[in-house]
This record gives C-alpha cells, sequence and structure tokens, in this order.
C-alpha cells in the first residue's frame, strides 16, 4: 500500500472519529488475480459516507488521463470501470490526488467527487491542480493529512445519486 493510501485511510478514519460518525475507511489486500477498483472503501450505515476513493500521488501540477489511469486487460479504462463499480454498488466516488513538487517544497492533496472526474474524462487531457483546488483540500498537520470536510461547499451530500457525488 502506498503511504498516501495509508494516509488517506488514517484521514477519514481521524474524520469520522472526530464527527462521531459510524464508519470506517479501509484497503482490501491487493492481489494478482483479483480486480481491484479502487484504492480505498468507506463502510457505513450513513449513505453520505458509504465510499469508493480512488489515490493518486503525483509527481507535478496535472493529472492525465492517459498517463496516470491505466487500461485493463480488456481495455476497458479505470475511469469507465470506477464508475462501472460505483454504479453497482451504489457508493459515492472520490479522487484523492496528492500532488508532490519535489525535495523541499510542501505536498499539496485534494478530494474531487466522482461525477467531477467523470465531465472532466473524454472532455480534456486531465486535470490541473487549480480545478482540483475548487474541491477539498487535504491541510497537512504534522506529517498527517487532516480533514475538515469531506465534501466541497457547492455540493448538497444530503441526497445521494446512484454511486456518484
Amino acid at each position: 500500500m502506498s503511504d498516501f493510501e495509508r494516509d488517506v485511510a488514517h484521514c477519514i478514519n481521524a474524520f469520522l472519529d472526530a464527527h462521531q460518525i459510524r464508519g470506517f475507511a479501509y484497503r482490501l489486500k491487493q492481489s494478482k488475480f483479483n480486480t481491484q477498483y479502487v484504492d480505498l472503501l468507506v463502510d457505513s450505515l450513513d449513505p453520505r459516507y458509504y465510499l469508493a476513493i480512488e489515490c493518486k500521488s503525483i509527481r507535478g501540477k496535472k493529472l492525465y488521463f492517459s498517463q496516470h489511469f491505466h487500461e485493463d486487460r480488456n481495455n476497458i479504462h479505470q475511469v469507465d470501470a470506477i464508475t462501472e463499480f460505483l454504479e453497482k454498488t451504489g457508493r459515492r466516488g472520490i479522487l484523492a490526488v496528492e500532488f508532490r513538487s519535489g525535495p523541499g517544497r510542501p505536498k499539496e492533496a485534494y478530494f474531487l467527487p466522482w461525477d467531477k472526474v467523470r465531465q472532466k474524462y473524454g472532455r480534456q487531457p486531465g486535470i490541473s491542480i487549480e480545478e482540483f483546488r475548487d474541491g477539498v483540500l487535504l491541510s497537512r498537520c504534522s506529517d498527517r493529512y487532516v480533514l475538515d470536510r469531506l465534501y466541497p461547499k457547492d455540493f448538497d451530500a444530503a441526497s445521494p445519486t446512484s454511486g456518484e457525488l
């Protein structure tokens, strides 16, 4: 498991605990012969926190759909596979991205609702750090990420849709 995935799981669990929300974030064991649709799952009886999270830790200031996502052996793009997984399971989707700028420079991490990722996929080559800044910032405190809220301010988390944010 990457450090970023572990950090996001800890960050979400701390957020749930701090807000007294019943739920738990975890990573399923990766296996060579089993499909892993997303990196993290969050289980909760509250549909706002029944989540699937894809994590990316990248160098640079832009996430590219062709470079940072893969196609499976059936040539199905990862964005399409995750979207189908969300639709089948009823989970809400989040893309978590950590932008690494190199030694001595601070990392930046953001959550972006999956419906925003889907809107951009196929219409543009990627998503810039500026676009991620419209999402939710994971602020740094010492060596940990801290989450103040789970959804962007312009998102109505009280009305779940079938598998999308």
